[in-house]
């Protein structure tokens, strides 16, 4: 990787991580030079970044004014609630009843780690960790491509999960409560109640972000 790639894509991540953690909102305009001056580069592998993170869809660029953070509308937020569903439901169900039991036991560890997380009030952590166990869903399905399809979305979730800050710490118990019926209904080879637990429990959570698009007026 040549040196002008290797900062192209350090001012990438650096940006797309700035999108995702809250730090760069949306509606905020990034300029080339700001960002530059920030990340310690030159504005070419900055301007190589910001065609990158539009053509994701993170961001508008605006010729001789900037980028403006786009973030999520209400429906790919809704659309991205019944992609969820459709890939962690599907993955649970087709997967093996010893899978399941397997991975009930597994995610109680996970459950315990959450636990910690909410209690030092680490955000970060908290998100992170959400996004894998519900990973761990689509993953038990032993479908490769499923599991391809989710990791192009988790961006989305964590994106998500960081824009409600406060509001998240504050749903955090409920989403620790639901997480371990989850695993109690995997515990007992429910799949049907299963799904419905995991249809509620996208159901509030994504909820939450459309009230909080409502006021952002997003």
């Amino acid at each position: 990787m040549s040196t002008s790639e290797s900062a192209s894509e350090r001012a990438y991540a650096a940006i797309r991580e700035g999108i995702l953690d809250g730090t760069h909102r949306p509606g905020t305009m990034l300029g080339e030079a700001g960002l530059a001056a920030e990340l310690g580069v030159s504005r070419t592998p900055v301007r190589a970044a910001l065609v990158r993170l539009q053509d994701e869809g993170w961001i508008t660029v605006y010729p001789k004014r900037g980028a403006l953070v786009r973030g999520l509308s209400e429906k790919a937020v809704r659309d991205l609630a019944d992609a969820r569903l459709v890939l962690e439901g599907s993955a649970v169900q087709r997967a093996t009843a010893e899978r399941r039991a397997t991975l009930a036991e597994r995610l109680e560890e996970d459950v315990e780690r959450q636990k910690q997380a909410l209690a030092a009030r680490d955000l970060n952590h908290f998100v992170e960790l959400t996004v894998a166990f519900h990973r761990s869903f689509v993953e038990v399905g032993d479908n490769l491509v499923m599991l391809e399809l989710n990791d192009r979305i988790a961006d989305r979730q964590r994106f998500l999960l960081f824009s409600c800050g406060d509001t998240l710490l504050a749903r955090c118990a409920d989403i620790i409560a639901e997480h371990t019926e989850l695993i109690a209904r995997l515990r007992a080879d429910d799949v049907q109640g299963f799904l419905d637990v995991l249809r509620a429990h996208v159901g509030d959570t994504y909820g939450s972000h459309l009230s909080h698009l409502h006021h952002l007026h997003i």
